[in-house]
């Protein structure tokens, strides 16, 4: 399991982290799109985290010549911190906590009433998103689940979690961009991660785009069913 951009290299990292800002989050995706060239034509399952990887996973499965779906996990925040991530929550209800909750102010009673919330969020956007279908089955195909980045790694962590136990032929994480804590995280549950920048230099996400808009659910919805009606056509013909 490898991350791209050797984190052996620690003065070239930080040099890099200085330099390398995505315009915007297809940039990002045309980036990952080229380091995972070697998937092209093996039709992989790309799946998307939601909101904002979507678009993301748009172009880079019309790029490798896969499929495009969502992987829903819903991040737990800290106690009055919406940005500070504890852990995160699976549509299983398979839940990962950080070893710094409790630290965070995070008591039993708190937990479970933002898994309450969160899975509650995810059955919503599953109806909305997918109304007409079930999630694509990832069993025995190549997995790359996509996010725009990652500080912490928990949303990653919870979904590699849910699609390892669907029986993946190979799971990748693909990510522009990531804290060298977030990859060792993830590299536990993914058989490779490629993520072009990996740097200390890391306080949110939005920081490596110039652009960084919020992707909105109509987007989501919109992209979904146009790869979907892509599918069922190739399927006809």
């Amino acid at each position: 399991m490898q991350a791209q951009g050797d984190r052996r290299e620690p003065a070239r990292r930080r040099r890099s982290a200085r330099q390398l800002i995505y315009r915007d989050r297809i940039e990002a995706a045309e980036r990952l799109a080229q380091a995972l060239s070697a998937w092209r034509g093996r039709q992989p399952l790309v799946m998307a985290i939601p909101r904002g990887a979507v678009p993301m996973g748009k172009l880079i499965a019309q790029r490798l010549g896969g499929e495009l779906d969502v992987v829903l996990t819903r991040k737990l925040h800290a106690p009055g911190n919406p940005e500070y991530a504890i852990g995160a929550v699976d549509e299983s209800g398979w839940t990962y906590v950080t070893e710094y909750a409790k630290a965070a102010g995070a008591t039993p009673d708190y937990l479970r009433a933002q898994v309450a919330a969160e899975m509650a969020t995810m059955r919503r956007r599953r109806a909305e998103y997918t109304p007409a279908r079930a999630p694509v089955d990832p069993a025995g195909r190549v997995v790359i689940v996509v996010d725009d980045g990652l500080a912490t790694g928990a949303t990653m962590v919870a979904a590699l979690h849910m699609l390892r136990a669907r029986h993946p032929q190979r799971l990748v994480c693909a990510v522009p961009v990531a804290s060298p804590q977030a990859v060792d995280k993830v590299s536990a549950y993914a058989d490779e991660v490629v993520c072009p920048l990996v740097t200390a230099d890391f306080y949110a996400v939005g920081q490596f785009y110039r652009r960084f808009d919020q992707v909105e659910d109509a987007e989501v919805v919109a992209l979904l069913r146009d790869d979907g009606d892509a599918a069922a056509g190739g399927a006809q013909r």
